[in-house]
């Protein structure tokens, strides 16, 4: 006669599997697309906007011309802020003189990056411009990094890391990495205008905190949470 394990054995068993999942490189599907981490709680700012910024892979980067009367540029670009779910905040980016919006920093850094969380599939059938969709601007310095430092190896390491096809990009098109020192951040992701968020709440916030494990309903009938998170 075989014995069936008992209920507080199935549990710890189930528990344990949430942790070694926990710490795992556990990617979250949503609409077809791998999410590094799960999406946070709208109500904490820095968590929110930290999570934003490290889930995407392109936005609107904004320079102000220097052929167009001073008008503001916007261009689609691709960025990192680090290796997936583990960012530093700071994008970096992947651009040639060839391009506008590299030609237009070098002469006056003033810059912004726009992204959404539309693109991540984590808003549902709402409009990209209903609040509880979220939407972030970063707005600071566009400042060339020096391509023989440690800073920019990390860089293009974590550029090649979410956009491959660069490392293939031609050479003589002399590819060089930025970075957007952020000087200011606004925020909507939900009702009720930009939430309070300053740079070095953004900055200081600790990316390990948004590990936090979740067994979907249809293979655990419970979220699991790890202790201290």
């Amino acid at each position: 006669m075989k014995l069936m394990p008992s209920s507080s054995s199935s549990s710890m068993i189930l528990i344990f599997i949430c942790l070694i999942l926990n710490f795992a490189d556990i990617k979250w599907a949503v609409q077809g697309r791998l999410l590094s981490v799960r999406k946070p709680n709208h109500k904490d700012a820095a968590a929110f906007a930290r999570w934003l910024a490290s889930e995407n892979s392109w936005g609107i980067l904004s320079t102000i011309s220097s052929d167009l009367g001073g008008a503001p540029f916007g261009n689609v670009v691709s960025f990192s802020d680090g290796f997936p779910g583990k960012g530093s905040g700071f994008p970096y980016f992947y651009l040639t003189t060839l391009d506008p919006t590299a030609k237009y920093a070098l002469k006056d850094h003033r810059s912004s990056l726009t992204i959404s969380e539309y693109p991540l599939g984590t808003c549902g059938k709402k409009d990209p411009e209903n609040p509880s969709c979220a939407k972030m601007t970063l707005t600071g310095k566009l400042t060339l990094v020096d391509g023989s430092s440690k800073e920019a190896e990390f860089a293009r390491s974590a550029l090649f890391s979410k956009h491959p096809e660069m490392k293939d990009w031609p050479e003589d098109h002399n590819f060089l990495v930025f970075k957007l020192d952020i000087e200011d951040i606004f925020l909507i992701n939900w009702y009720g205008g930009p939430k309070p968020l300053t740079v070095d709440e953004y900055l200081h916030f600790v990316m390990d905190k948004l590990r936090i494990m979740y067994i979907p309903l249809h293979v655990f009938p419970f979220p699991f949470t790890p202790r201290g998170l």
